[in-house]
């Protein structure tokens, strides 16, 4: 169509001439009228070889076409496409000077021609998990107390990031966690503002509600953790699995994401073993302990087959029974937390299964907006072998539903959990915090400078490969989704009392099933 209209466009153009020639100049020269045609043909021809010219040099390139310069009814040049500017890893520089490169980009200019997407749901829990400051702001002494237990600080000024390091996290879920943080800044530079943040590693929250409660608290330490429960003030992150889990050979969530829909693809979901699926670490909690009562014995058949993990046995064995890609051949998958919250619910929630969750306690960044029957079964925590019996049971003979509830878990997984939107979350959680900060954010004395090649350069074996792998590569062609507003205390309340009227529900149907049986 377009070229058509550019076609029509030169006719137009040799016609006016045309006219305008036998108008003014013909006249005079007294030509006989027989050469008029010849003349419009010979100007058409010459129109018609230019757009052909044009049509060889332009079709297939990125160069912008001639025509795309007139100006519109406003008067203003249509805005070209961005040319995606790829940022260079410099290793070869870093190992020579053991310095961060100095030309990062540091402005971000998105592609209005591509509005951005609007967040999912679970972004709204941002405001939750900011409220305990929203009166008061964030002072330096509040970041200072988070010190206790945090295992960094970062500090971010004018797009660049600091380090200043308290102690080693647990394997490298500190240094992944800072590598996701410099990713973002590549992705959208010069858009994360200015901030000072603590950040600790371990698994479950410390920062008590009940100790800042009162007229005369103190307000809490701004404390940013992997998850939080109903009795702490923690701000939830993305955890550090997202960019990969080098000592368990977990790798990038981008390529495991695509690896998980095609393991997804491989059996369908009535070929599948119909029962109960749980494998990991039984020694890290006692409920997990509690769990491994429910495999199937001489005695009873609870519809369960759970096995405990030997991550030692599979490191020196090369993962082979560890692939979670391959794990989407049952039914039904069981998620159970460790000492608190884990990294495992976004797998198993990923494989078109029904995810049976036992009553959880602790909460990540995107769980909260999940559904009772909806996304998940939900499983009794203080009666679990009874209440997996009746799950597996009730779906095999409500086999259309059950498979309703795998696929919508796995489609909010594929689709509101993908690599963007968790830059996204990142962006959002930083910028709201920052603008609670009551002071300008200044570089710590005994920070270190970081960028990508201070980390992926010096970076060895399944580190590197995982950072090298996750590197953002370019900045994002459009801005970050558009935020909705905060939940308001009604609404918020409507979705408390949704969830346990569901699992209320679940329960009594569940009673009934065991009494029958009795």
């Amino acid at each position: 169509m377009r070229e058509n209209r550019i076609h029509q466009s030169y006719l137009l153009i040799a016609s006016r001439i045309y006219f305008n020639f036998a108008e003014t100049i013909w006249p005079s020269m007294k030509l006989p009228a027989k050469f008029s045609a010849l003349i419009l043909l010979f100007l058409t021809g010459a129109f018609v070889s230019t757009r052909l010219l044009h049509s060889a040099t332009f079709t297939g390139s990125s160069a912008q076409k001639p025509f795309e310069a007139i100006t519109s009814k406003r008067g203003q040049i249509p805005k070209k496409p961005l040319k995606n500017i790829e940022i260079p890893l410099d290793c070869a520089g870093f190992n020579l000077t053991r310095t961060c490169p100095a030309n990062y980009p540091t402005t971000f200019a998105a592609n209005h021609d591509r509005p951005s997407s609007t967040c999912p749901e679970y972004f709204r829990w941002i405001y939750e998990d900011l409220r305990p400051w929203a009166r008061t702001g964030i002072t330096r002494d509040m970041i200072e107390r988070a010190k206790r237990t945090a295992n960094f600080k970062l500090v971010i000024v004018n797009g660049k990031a600091y380090l200043e390091k308290y102690r080693k996290g647990f394997q490298t879920r500190d240094v992944f966690t800072v590598w996701g943080l410099l990713q973002l800044l590549r992705k959208y530079p010069g858009k994360v503002p200015d901030l000072e943040l603590m950040f600790d590693c371990v698994d479950w929250p410390v920062v008590k509600s009940m100790d800042y409660s009162g007229p005369d608290a103190l307000a809490p330490p701004p404390l940013f953790r992997y998850c939080g429960d109903d009795h702490t003030l923690d701000i939830v992150f993305p955890d550090w699995s997202f960019w990969g889990w080098a000592e368990v050979d977990i790798k990038p969530w981008e390529r495991l994401l695509e690896e998980l829909k095609e393991g997804n693809n491989k059996m369908r979901w009535m070929e599948r073993e119909a029962y109960a699926f749980w494998k990991g670490n039984p020694t890290v909690a006692e409920t997990r302990q509690d769990l491994m009562k429910c495999n199937v014995s001489q005695e009873q058949d609870w519809n369960a087959r759970v096995y405990a993990q030997d991550w030692f046995k599979e490191s020196q064995e090369g993962y082979k029974q560890s692939n979670l890609a391959d794990q989407c051949n049952y039914r039904y998958k069981i998620y159970i937390e460790g000492s608190a919250w884990s990294v495992s619910e976004k797998y198993i929630l990923a494989c078109d299964s029904v995810t049976l969750l036992v009553k959880p306690h602790y909460y990540d960044f995107f769980t909260r907006s999940l559904k009772p029957i909806h996304h998940y079964w939900p499983i009794k925590d203080d009666d679990k072998c009874r209440s997996i019996k009746f799950a597996v049971d009730w779906a095999n003979k409500h086999k259309q539903k059950a498979q309703a509830i795998g696929k919508a878990a796995s489609e909010f997984i594929q689709e509101e959990l993908k690599m963007d939107y968790v830059y996204d979350y990142m962006f959002h959680l930083l910028n709201e915090y920052s603008k609670l900060l009551t002071f300008k954010p200044v570089i710590p004395r005994n920070a270190v400078k970081l960028c990508s090649e201070s980390m992926a350069c010096t970076a060895n074996g399944l580190v590197k490969e995982f950072m090298m792998e996750s590197l953002v590569k370019s900045p994002a062609e459009t801005s970050p989704c558009t935020m909705l507003p905060p939940y308001d205390p009604s609404s918020l309340n409507a979705i408390f009392r949704t969830k346990e009227n569901v699992v209320k529900q679940v329960e009594s149907w569940e009673k009934s099933y065991w009494d029958n049986q009795n």
